[in-house]
C-alpha cells in the first residue's frame, strides 16, 4: 500500500480585501487595503503621478484591488467609494461581486 503525502491547504498570502483607504500626500498617493482577516497592506501607488487627481488615484487603487482579489482568491469584487469625510482622504468598500448565472 502506497500512502500519499497529505497536502496542507495553504492560505493565500494576501487576505480577501474588504476596504481601501486612499491618502493624498506631498510624496504621492498612499493606499491601505484592509482585509477580512484583520490585515492591512499599505503602499504607494507607483503608477500614479504625484500631481494626478483623486479620480485617477481612486481608479488605480480600485483596479489594483480587483486584480489582487482575482489573483489570490479567484474572486470578482466590486469597489464602491464612500463620500469623502476629510480633504485628501477617501475610503471604499470592497464586496464580492454577484456571480453571473451559469448556463
Amino acid at each position: 500500500m502506497v500512502r500519499r503525502k497529505r497536502e496542507k491547504k495553504r492560505r493565500p498570502l494576501f487576505g480577501m480585501p474588504k476596504g481601501i483607504v486612499l491618502l493624498a500626500t506631498p510624496e504621492g498617493w498612499r493606499h491601505s487595503v484592509l482585509t477580512v482577516d484583520g490585515g492591512t497592506h499599505c503602499g504607494r501607488l507607483t503608477d500614479v503621478p504625484i500631481n494626478a487627481g483623486p479620480a485617477e488615484a481612486r481608479a488605480a487603487s480600485a483596479a489594483m484591488v480587483v486584480v489582487l482579489a482575482h489573483d489570490f482568491h479567484e474572486a470578482r469584487v466590486d469597489v464602491t467609494w464612500d463620500l469623502p469625510q476629510e480633504p485628501g482622504s477617501w475610503t471604499a468598500q470592497v464586496t464580492v461581486a454577484a456571480s453571473a448565472p451559469k448556463r
